[in-house]
């Protein structure tokens, strides 16, 4: 490696990391989730509720619910900050745990406070657990806390590199994230938590739930010795830890790449003091300022930065849901399903997703950012183009339909025509006398299979009509994931 390149040494007085989960629930099990959680001492947020403003981040971090309240434009407000728990919209609950737990990894232990976590109900059968930590010792070196980031962040390892660490609380021991999570964290969330992958049972939980990893942000606090230089940021963006022999780590050789890496993921708003770098798995704010001067930075990485990431977040996971779903379509098979996923594009597109979502500047800028990084365009073109598709689709199928019925119609109005409407037979007044039937002449016979053939279709007409609706009504009932 050149001297252009080489890794640079970082030294942290602070690192504040959150981490978002992801996860799918049943729709109509929300009332029954909400219900749990708060028995399991999960309290649940609104911006009216001034006493929660320095209850979960952090020692002497204040997250203002009025800047809240002022950052996201007011159609998206009453969204993200619902009054009540039968308001549509995300419901938020936050539990503080306060509690310190250790890593083990490449014969190394980095000590990590947990905070708090929140459960976030988001519409459509979506939820998001996150979780917010800080590492728990000062002047830690900036590989160590990358390190940290990228191994917590993995749920189930299946790479080499990704196996063999321990997360430590006492006597216990959790060799994944994911046992940590639903064996601590959240115990009885999993019971909640969709894990049937056939669609007859709706789908897994987020089968496209890109590698198995969540979402990571951070807020890195320098000791100021060393200035913040293209490696660091391009690390950051990578989570760049070590390797698996515990060496520091990049994954670039290339200054040219690198460079064009930061052009892309870099906003340098606030440089030379301070820098955040966007990738598709992690936002990481780093500072060469003092902690006494970063109080509202702070405040709103762990508010109003972190709601503007998690509705991005939720943009993308939903995009890539509905996507997923689409491809899942056995057209011949799933005509009601086929209607349910346009409800649900239908119903995302005019609810929830918005170009703009705040009207602060620098929100805006953040805004251009996650619809970048998340590819939330494209995505949503993608999407768009489904839309098109399923709505021609239906109209063809309807249009068969329909067809195939004027037919039948217009061969019963013909028959019907040529008797001059009249298909009664004298043998059919009163009572019926079966026995003449096979003394029918040929035109009797027309009139009896047209008389019978009418009414059955009728009868099967209404029988399947009321069936397929109570049936849709069923399914509704059953799967209930888009209100």
């Amino acid at each position: 490696m050149d001297e252009q390149t080489k890794i640079h040494p970082l030294c942290l007085n602070q690192a504040y990391m959150t981490f978002l989960f992801p996860f799918s629930f049943r729709e109509k099990e929300r009332g029954n989730l909400v219900e749990h959680l708060r028995k399991n001492h999960f309290n649940f947020f609104s911006l009216d509720q001034r006493d929660l403003e320095e209850e979960y981040y952090g020692e002497n971090i204040k997250v203002q619910h009025e800047e809240l309240d002022q950052y996201f434009l007011p159609f998206l407000e009453h969204k993200l900050f619902p009054l009540r728990t039968d308001q549509q919209g995300f419901l938020r609950f936050s539990k503080k745990v306060n509690e310190t737990f250790s890593l083990e990894v490449h014969d190394t232990t980095f000590s990590f406070l947990i905070n708090s976590i929140d459960i976030m109900v988001c519409p459509f059968g979506i939820g998001l657990i996150t979780i917010r930590t800080e590492m728990d010792q000062e002047n830690e070196q900036l590989s160590e806390v990358l390190d940290f980031m990228n191994l917590f962040r993995v749920l189930e390892p299946k790479l080499d590199e990704e196996k063999g660490s321990i997360i430590r609380k006492g006597d216990r021991e959790f060799h994944t994230t994911n046992e940590f999570v639903f064996g601590y964290l959240c115990p009885s969330l999993k019971s909640f938590i969709i894990h049937d992958e056939k669609r007859a049972g709706y789908f897994g939980s987020l089968p496209f739930f890109e590698d198995e990893r969540m979402l990571s942000s951070g807020f890195f606090i320098t000791n100021g010795e060393h200035q913040i230089k293209n490696d660091h940021l391009f690390r950051m963006g990578q989570l760049d830890g070590k390797n698996p022999e515990g060496k520091p780590f990049m994954s670039s050789t290339n200054q040219e790449y690198i460079e064009r890496y930061l052009n892309k993921h870099l906003h340098d708003r606030w440089a030379p003091d301070s820098y955040t770098v966007t990738s598709d798995h992690a936002q990481i704010t780093v500072s060469l300022k003092s902690p006494q001067q970063l109080d509202r930075p702070l405040s709103q990485f762990m508010g109003t930065h972190h709601y503007n990431l998690m509705l991005h977040y939720f943009y993308k996971i939903m995009l890539l849901r509905m996507s997923f779903e689409y491809s899942q379509v056995q057209w011949k098979q799933d005509e009601d399903y086929v209607e349910e996923l346009i409800e649900l594009i239908s119903k995302f597109s005019a609810r929830y997703y918005f170009g703009e979502v705040s009207a602060r500047s620098e929100g805006k800028e953040l805004t251009q950012t996650y619809r970048e990084i998340f590819h939330l365009n494209t995505l949503y073109e993608e999407v768009k183009q489904t839309l098109n598709e399923l709505y021609r689709a239906q109209e063809n199928q309807a249009n068969k339909r329909h067809n195939m019925l004027l037919f039948m119609l217009t061969v019963f109005t013909v028959v019907s025509g040529i008797y001059g409407m009249n298909l009664v037979i004298e043998d059919w007044k009163g009572k019926t006398d079966w026995s003449k039937v096979p003394g029918y002449s040929f035109f009797e016979w027309i009139s009896l299979i047209t008389a019978l053939a009418g009414i059955s279709l009728s009868i099967i007409l209404l029988a399947t009509t009321g069936a397929k609706g109570l049936w849709k009504k069923f399914r509704k009932w059953k799967r209930d994931q888009y209100k």
